[in-house]
């Protein structure tokens, strides 16, 4: 499992999480991470955000219609992810 390091600005550290899933909805990249690879971890979606080519960046999903229907997608991707 592949992991992506996050920058977290509330507690001013470096976050390293597992990207269990990723997929595509509507041209939007999305991840599935969580905080480490067992089965009990709490997981978390992610959308791609990038003003150019070169930096990438990635915000969790508060929408709750966008989250929901990620829920949905990502439940097929993965089984056993407890993603609610």
């Amino acid at each position: 499992m592949d992991k992506i390091s996050f920058y977290d600005v509330e507690s001013d550290e470096e976050v390293e999480l597992f990207v269990i899933e990723q997929t595509t909805l509507k041209e939007q990249k999305y991840l599935l991470v969580a905080e480490d690879d067992s089965d009990e971890s709490d997981a978390y979606i992610f959308k791609e955000v990038s003003e150019d080519d070169k930096d990438v960046m990635y915000v969790p999903v508060e929408e709750d219609d966008e989250y929901e229907a990620l829920v949905k997608v990502f439940s097929e991707l993965v089984e056993d992810a407890d993603l609610i």
